[in-house]
């Protein structure tokens, strides 16, 4: 993987765009079917050729993109971005520390691999499928990150396997901004360089 900061501003976007859906669906029960679809796709795509590879085009992270130049501030909703990346990057960091939870997860994820040829990605068994691995290999590393939204909408199964599933997503995006370099400090001082990247991006969709 390469490691400019355009990998690390696709990486961030990544998990940016987890972390938007998971509010979407938290608060209004759905979400952006495309943007989701590319967010767990994300999740299955353990061997791409490239960072982008990971999520497709450049398009397919537009949320990711327009969270990142918008929603990381100190309004309610962008600290609440923040707290949510801030607790996937920590997450993250456990993960790797262990190799056997390392391990877990990689079975975990060829078996729903090869359950795509029996389900659509957006199917409900299959969101449930991810959401188990989350809930079965990445909640037990603790802490637990809460998920804040409309206590009606949360109370809904489907509605936690999506998060669940998203929270998947985060994390798999958060390993890939590892993987090209991606350190707390380029979140404090590189912050800055990605928003002017993102905005790039963004301006020729």
């Amino acid at each position: 993987m390469a490691n400019t900061i355009y990998d690390r501003t696709i990486a961030f976007a990544g998990i940016c765009q987890a972390v938007a859906l998971v509010q979407e669906v938290a608060k209004n029960g759905h979400c952006d079917r495309d943007a989701l679809a590319t967010s767990l796709n994300a999740v299955l795509n353990t061997n791409p050729n490239s960072t982008l590879n990971v999520f497709g085009k450049e398009s397919d992270l537009k949320l990711g993109l327009e969270c990142l130049v918008k929603g990381i501030d100190s309004t309610p909703a962008g600290s609440e971005v923040t707290r949510y990346i801030i607790s996937l990057m920590a997450l993250e960091r456990k993960l790797y520390s262990r190799n056997d939870a390392m391990a877990q997860l990689g079975d975990r994820l060829q078996m729903l691999e090869r359950q795509l040829d029996h389900f659509e990605l957006l199917d409900e068994q299959m969101i449930s499928n991810l959401a188990s691995v989350y809930l079965d290999v990445i909640s037990p590393i603790g802490p637990r990150i809460q998920v804040a939204g409309t206590p009606s909408v949360l109370q809904q199964t489907s509605n936690q396997h999506k998060v669940r599933a998203l929270l998947l997503s985060g994390i798999r995006s958060a390993v890939l901004w590892r993987q090209v370099g991606g350190k707390r400090r380029h979140l404090i001082f590189g912050r800055k360089k990605m928003v002017e990247q993102a905005k790039i991006l963004l301006a020729r969709m």
